[in-house]
């Protein structure tokens, strides 16, 4: 898949009534949304992703430690958009580092198509670092939160 073949799919998405279009070929994937947030993603052929199992496992079959993975649970965005750390504008923050939280409790809100998403906490324990800025875009996927 080249560009060209990327900008015929965004054209036709945008001229239709569709608003979220996934394709997969030849292991590459792509996800067209439209609206205020659109978002086009392509993800790594499977060529890439054997090199990155291949760079992970060591002579006997184990995972190395290579990766600089966070300690603790990790909470990841479900989809593409905005995230939000507080309720409101001017409002304290659902969490900051150092809070106690329990599970199912409101950690922020990822905006997507105008949809506000609620993220809650799946874990108990100590937010131990949050790795996202206020109003910034975040993928599918992406650690959010680093809980202990």
């Amino acid at each position: 898949m080249n560009i060209n073949d990327i900008k015929e799919l965004i054209k036709a998405l945008s001229n239709s009534e569709v608003c979220e279009l996934n394709y997969e070929q030849d292991g590459v994937k792509l996800f067209l949304s439209k609206g205020k947030y659109s978002a086009v993603k392509e993800v790594v052929e499977k060529k890439q992703i054997a090199e990155k199992e291949e760079n992970n496992i060591d002579t006997d079959g184990e995972e190395s430690d290579l990766e600089d993975s966070p300690q603790g649970k990790v909470v990841k965005s479900p989809l593409v958009g905005t995230v939000y750390m507080a309720p409101a504008e001017g409002e304290e923050p659902f969490v900051s580092v150092g809070d106690s939280v329990k599970k199912g409790q409101t950690l922020a809100i990822v905006e997507a198509m105008k949809l506000m998403n609620e993220i809650e906490c799946e874990y108990d324990g100590v937010i131990k670092e949050i790795c996202v800025d206020n109003e910034t875009a975040v993928e599918f996927g992406q650690t959010l939160f680093v809980i202990e």
